[in-house]
């Protein structure tokens, strides 16, 4: 298997500019930029550009979206476990199902696994616009398991704005995916094409094919997070505050107390695996489309 060490490269070079970029407009920890060199890398040098472009639109439509009345949801949503400038964990929660895709594709040349990439891709962006633009929703959220009104930023809560910025956030996705698709397609156009039903270019009905799956995994995958956060996922209460809390550890350093769930599972373990099924749900759904 032949290393594509330019395009390492040339993904190394261009994931370190940007999350240096996203670093100096807060966006980004320095831990974080190392994460998104890791997945960047990855993902640009092993998947190919339209794989790296549709990381990056993910990464700057997140980042918009986190300084989005930022003074608003810093006091609507106290309970979550990080504020808006991702560290490590979370650029490997967000991009590290996409890189191990990458991969996964760099090794096996599988054509099902770019439907996988952007099913991974619209989970964590379907996931963010939901808490991003949820959490401003005029009414309460209600418990996913249960129906029951629960205060803002609770994990497992969910909305209607929550849920169609969830189902926009996956479209887009799959939209931006069809497009770079394409124009990788005219640019790269020769006989072979016609090897890949992923062309939109010779079977232009998966131009509107990819945004329907994209929407329909980044819609599952945010539900199924959302699921993990009302059942197992670890919450905390702050004796000090009296509320629950997705921190460990409260800003002024006093620990909290495990209410329930797993203590391992905290909110970047649960937005990876999410991306992972939205992954596996993007692949079936392609998978039946394409044969039937």
């Amino acid at each position: 298997m032949r290393i594509p060490f330019l395009q390492l490269g040339l993904g190394f070079v261009i994931s370190a500019a940007i999350g240096w970029a996203a670093y100096k407009r807060e966006a980004l920890s320095v831990s974080g930029v190392v994460g998104a060199i890791l997945t960047g890398t990855a993902i640009f040098g092993l998947g190919g550009w339209p794989w790296g472009l549709l990381l990056i639109t993910f990464f700057i439509l997140s980042s918009l979206l986190s300084k989005y009345k930022e003074a608003t949801k810093e006091t609507l949503a106290e309970k979550f476990a990080k504020g808006s400038r991702r560290d490590l964990a979370q650029a490997l929660a967000n991009g590290g199902a996409g890189a191990l895709i990458a991969i996964a594709y760099w090794l096996t040349g599988q054509p099902l696994l770019w439907f996988a990439f952007v099913g991974a891709m619209a989970t964590v962006n379907a996931d963010t616009w939901a808490t991003e633009l949820g959490v401003l929703s005029k009414r309460l959220p209600r418990l996913i398991t249960t129906g029951k009104p629960v205060e803002v930023g609770t994990s497992g809560g969910v909305s209607l704005q929550g849920t169609l910025a969830t189902l926009a956030g996956g479209t887009i996705i799959g939209l931006a995916g069809a497009l770079f698709l394409y124009i990788e397609s005219l640019l790269r156009y020769n006989p072979r094409i016609l090897l890949y039903p992923l062309s939109c270019l010779v079977y232009p009905g998966n131009c509107t094919l990819l945004p329907v799956i994209a929407a329909l995994a980044g819609l599952t995958g945010s539900l199924f997070d959302s699921l993990l956060g009302a059942t197992v996922q670890a919450i905390y209460y702050s004796t000090r505050r009296e509320k629950e809390t997705e921190k460990v550890i409260d800003p002024d350093g006093t620990p909290n107390t495990l209410l329930r769930g797993w203590r391992w599972l905290n909110n970047d373990w649960v937005n990876f695996i999410s991306s992972v099924v939205g992954a596996a749900l993007a692949t079936l759904l392609a998978h039946l489309a394409i044969t039937y």
